[in-house]
């Protein structure tokens, strides 16, 4: 990412990387020597954008949450480049064993935000989201909980993320009826086998009053990087759920189209499926895990592809069976 193009941040004056790294295998699939290296590679090739939560990874056993913003929070120190990387954490998940250690109620968020803070060991979290609604506490409240944190100087940004359009509007509605700082961007699910659900009311909605998108999984759970195929089963907890969503007639027919332009270009169905999403309008930077520093660059790789009109368009076509409109 050397000739990097940077992004605003949907109508703010934020700029971040094309690609937002995932946080959410820090500390769990991914060890913090491993952790580190991925960020290093990421920050040398120009990325500045780096999404956690502090959830992560809460389902792992044995494990309380907060480890990724943990590890976050020492590669920050241990390099000093906090001012140059754009973090962005969530708030939502179940953090404690009682009844208000989780939800976007004015005290959860409030103490949330502390304990983020202190585990990415800053003093201001560029970008801090619901990491999806609740339905339980009255959206003013939670909107002036995360305005309280802006007005302190604690959260620069708010943002969202898994929010249907409805409760999107209703969100940018109470701000603007109360004068409260606004999400300025989501995180929808979106990727070539998975559009519908986003484009059928949600990217208007974004385009219209000025959201960035930032979309995960832009891959499928990896379906679309071309590891799974009709004659290889591969037997895991991911690829079971994989095979349950995309292993049809539909899903084989867009993996096809994606094979058959990144032959044609040269490059991998990887970054020819993520130089799809890339080029979709409005999108600011779909988020991207790895592994390891060579999952990264495989990643990375997506930047320098420019797919023409054509091939958009073909696969379009291939995908049409989710796009609502189609």
């Amino acid at each position: 990412m050397s000739g990097i193009q940077y992004r605003r941040l949907g109508r703010t004056g934020l700029k971040v990387s094309p690609l937002c790294l995932g946080s959410m295998q820090f500390g769990w699939t991914a060890d913090e020597k491993t952790s580190f290296a991925v960020m290093d590679a990421f920050a040398e090739a120009g990325g500045n954008f780096i999404d956690t939560a502090d959830i992560y990874s809460h389902w792992v056993e044995g494990n309380n949450g907060g480890v990724s913003e943990e590890v976050i929070g020492s590669w920050l120190q241990a390099r000093g480049n906090r001012r140059q990387m754009i973090i962005a954490t969530k708030v939502r998940g179940q953090m404690g064993p009682g009844p208000n250690d989780e939800g976007l109620s004015r005290k959860h968020i409030l103490e949330a935000c502390e304990a983020s803070l202190r585990r990415l060991q800053t003093d201001t979290i560029d970008l801090y989201q619901a990491h999806y609604f609740d339905a339980e506490v009255p959206i003013d409240e939670t909107l002036e909980a995360f305005d309280r944190l802006v007005q302190q100087g604690k959260v620069r940004y708010l943002g969202c993320s898994n929010y249907p359009a409805w409760r999107l509007m209703q969100a940018l509605w109470t701000s603007d009826k109360y004068g409260l700082a606004r999400y300025d961007s989501i995180q929808p699910h979106y990727n070539l086998v998975h559009r519908g659900e986003f484009e059928q009311e949600l990217a208007e909605a974004c385009l219209n009053y000025g959201l960035g998108i930032i979309p995960y999984s832009p891959l499928a759970g990896g379906f679309l990087t071309g590891k799974y195929s009709r004659e290889r089963d591969t037997s895991s907890v991911r690829a079971d759920r994989v095979r349950a969503s995309y292993f049809n007639d539909a899903g084989w027919r867009v993996l096809d189209a994606v094979k058959d332009i990144a032959g044609e270009i040269g490059a991998t169905p990887l970054a020819v499926s993520l130089a799809w999403v890339l080029a979709k309008p409005g999108i600011t930077a779909p988020i991207i895990g790895a592994n390891s520093v060579e999952q990264l660059e495989g990643s990375l790789a997506a930047l320098d592809v420019d797919l023409t009109a054509e091939q958009l368009e073909k696969l379009d076509s291939a995908s049409a069976w989710v796009h609502p409109r189609g």
